[in-house]
This record gives C-alpha cells, structure tokens and sequence, in this order.
C-alpha cells in the first residue's frame, strides 16, 4: 500500500462526540483522535465553557472538521440514517469486539466522573461497552472506539494465524527474527 493509500478508508463515516464535558485536554484529545481516525465531524452535548475550548487537539481538528455544540439531547440532529452509539460501561451494553458498526455513525461518550445522561441512552440506536474493569479516561475510549470501527471496515489484510504480519508486509518479520526481535540483536 502506498503513502497516498495511507491510511487505509473506512467504508461509511462516523462522528464522535461526548456529553457534558469538561475537561478541555480530555476533549481537546478526543478531537485530535477523531481528525487521525478520519471522523465526518464531532460535537459535544452541554459541554461546559472551557472544554469547548480543547487547547489539546494539536492538530487543530476544528479546522478540518465540523464540530456541533448541542445543548441537549433533544436538540441533536444527526444526517438522516446516522445511527447514534452510546458508549457506556453498563451490563446490558454489546461487548465492543462483538458490535457490529453501522456504516453511518455517531458515537457518543459520558461525562468526566459520570454516565450518559438517561435522555441521551434513549435516543442511542446501540449501548457498546469496552471491555475493561472500570471506566477509562473519555478520549482513551474514544481512540479505542474509534481503532475498533477503522480495524472492522476497512479494508485490511486478515491477521495472520502466526505471529507477526501478513506475508510481504514491511511489518511483518522474517521467520529468523521471531525469536531475535526485529533487530535481529
């Protein structure tokens, strides 16, 4: 695959976003993760002031990519079809590696401290959880997310049965590096 082919696009597009936020780096990386992931745009939900100011999203998203500020639940509008995700560590939520993504989506993300509010768990299409013990940092489970839908629809090599890459990728070593590391030291 060539530079110009990297990385590689998901079929779809999706969106992320996260309610009540306020944090400003935590969003502020939710946003730079999105732009890397190739999200369509991002919102937030009542976010507060200051994390709407993202002072972490260091390749300036905001430029790129449209970003919505909500009040509400009620007050978003998706494009027609987009199917809405809520990202929840709660027992009837769908394993992540189990869930499959639609091809139009927007993921939405809890609060800091704080869970979906239950207005917005109505409106969610899907419940996914990441299979973890305790909740993680809210751009940390934005990136995983969002890894998961790019590993699930794009067009990748299947992993190979063994260790290492598909055959003839760069990445992958040779059968006398296994052991060595990629070094070969």
């Amino acid at each position: 695959m060539t530079s110009s082919n990297w990385p590689p696009k998901a079929r779809g597009y999706f969106a992320i976003g996260a309610e009540r936020s306020s944090k400003a780096l935590n969003l502020g990386n939710l946003m730079r993760s999105a732009h890397a992931f190739g999200a369509s745009f991002t919102f937030t939900i009542g976010a507060q002031y200051q994390a709407l100011e993202a002072r972490a999203d260091t390749s300036k998203g905001h430029w790129h990519l449209p970003h919505y500020n909500w009040e509400n639940p009620a007050d978003m509008i998706l494009p027609k079809g987009c199917r809405l995700v809520g990202i929840e560590l709660i027992d009837e939520a769908v394993d992540l590696p189990s869930f499959r993504h639609p091809l139009q989506a927007a993921y939405v993300l809890g609060p800091e401290r704080g869970s979906l509010s239950d207005a917005l768990l109505e409106r969610c299409d899907f419940t996914v959880k990441i299979p973890t013990s305790f909740c993680v940092n809210v751009a940390m489970a934005g990136a995983i997310v969002m890894y998961d839908r790019v590993k699930s629809l794009a067009p990748f090599a299947a992993r190979p049965i063994s260790e290492g890459g598909p055959q003839g990728d760069a990445g992958s070593a040779r059968p006398d590096q296994h052991r060595r590391g990629r070094s070969g030291g």
